[in-house]
């Protein structure tokens, strides 16, 4: 079988804490634990009696009604939490997908199980976001891509790396094509709650018994160090997706799905949640005008969710050379176009707390405005 590299992770986990300053990172500053404890009401001390045991391999109850909760008509018995959206995904691609199904995958995309799909010997059929329609797809190409031998459709949504939100007639669009020939949707949404606007994002989530949602706490909630993820799915697939995990991570930490629990309380998640927007809407307007500021430069589209810009650029330079560029001479970090397999884009982060963020890009100006100057 041969093996296809995670390029965009690869690239972070290499470098993201070899840089003063990543903006490769996707989701905002992440909260402290003494931060955490204190938005959610608790004392320190209430956890420092907890066993160090093995947690509930599948969630702990209290932790899967939390997260049930989330999504309208969903009960703890549809929840399987995982270390992260990341083994969500991997663990719902590895009991899904076999060797000569289709895969039709949004792209660009978090490249993760379309590389998972090719590994697995899966016939991956991309299907676009379109520029010139604000990056949004096209429904009727949709439908010529999807055939008896497609297996599964997925979505990111919010998107990422573009920041678009699918709109509900195109996420009906999505249902009608794959319930056409019995198809899965997955969805990963764990941009969801992570919107510059206050509106939050229709799950897809009850749309069809064929849905399959993933998502987690690393983007709209800032705490990615929880690793703290989780698979919505129908009742009679969580004994497959969790016997698929006995194989991977076996269960959570118990301090993560304690806290976890914690951040999901309802009266804690807006809280959480009205933190990550006023980041998001602080320091977008930072990078907006950083980028128009380069408009001969950058083309972009504003981000509706999630603390990324995605930006075409003209410059004598591929990708991954001006990435390369940025980390050696600017000690910044980026996502270069090349690990969505396009060229010239650029994926930008503006999580940061802000102080970081404006030095960031005052370094990586000193990057790029010479090669602007050159052009």
């Amino acid at each position: 079988m041969s093996f296809e590299n995670f390029a965009m992770e690869r690239y972070q986990s290499t470098f993201e804490h070899e840089v003063l300053f990543n903006l490769s990172e996707s989701g905002v500053e992440p909260l402290t634990l003494a931060e955490l404890l204190e938005i959610s009401g608790t004392s320190i001390e209430s956890f420092l009696a907890t066993s160090l045991e093995y947690n509930h391999s599948r969630g702990t109850p209290k932790l899967r009604e939390r997260v049930a909760s989330i999504y309208p008509g969903a009960n703890a018995e549809n929840v399987l939490v995982t270390n992260g959206g990341a083994e969500a995904n991997y663990v719902l691609a590895w009991s899904l997908l076999s060797p000569g199904d289709e895969l039709v995958f949004q792209t660009p995309n978090f490249m993760q199980v379309g590389s998972l799909a090719n590994n697995f010997g899966v016939d991956v059929k991309p299907w676009p976001l379109r520029e010139d329609r604000d990056w949004l797809p096209d429904t009727e190409e949709l439908d010529t891509l999807v055939t008896d031998k497609t297996k599964a459709i997925l979505v990111t949504n919010p998107n990422n790396p573009t920041g678009s939100i699918l709109p509900e007639s195109t996420m009906d669009a999505i249902v009608r094509a794959a319930e056409r020939v019995g198809a899965w949707i997955i969805v990963d949404e764990i941009y969801r709650g992570a919107e510059l606007e206050e509106r939050e994002t229709t799950t897809f989530w009850g749309k069809s018994d064929r849905v399959l949602v993933t998502a987690g706490l690393s983007k709209a909630y800032g705490l990615p160090g929880l690793r703290l993820g989780w698979a919505i799915v129908p009742e009679d697939l969580v004994e497959g997706l969790w016997a698929h995990k006995d194989y991977t991570t076996i269960s959570m930490g118990t301090m993560s799905d304690r806290l976890a629990a914690a951040a999901l309380h309802e009266d804690v998640r807006p809280r959480i949640k009205e933190r990550t927007r006023a980041i998001l809407n602080t320091n977008w307007k930072v990078i907006e005008t950083w980028l128009q500021d380069r408009a001969d430069t950058f083309k972009w589209i504003p981000p509706k969710a999630g603390a990324i810009v995605y930006a075409r650029y003209d410059l004598p330079i591929e990708s991954m050379a001006l990435a390369e560029r940025l980390r050696t001479e600017a000690d910044c970090l980026i996502v270069p176009g090349e690990h969505f397999d396009m060229e010239p884009y650029v994926r930008m982060g503006f999580g940061p707390e802000l102080s970081k963020l404006e030095i960031a890009l005052e370094r990586c100006a000193m990057v790029v405005d010479p090669l602007r100057q050159s052009t």
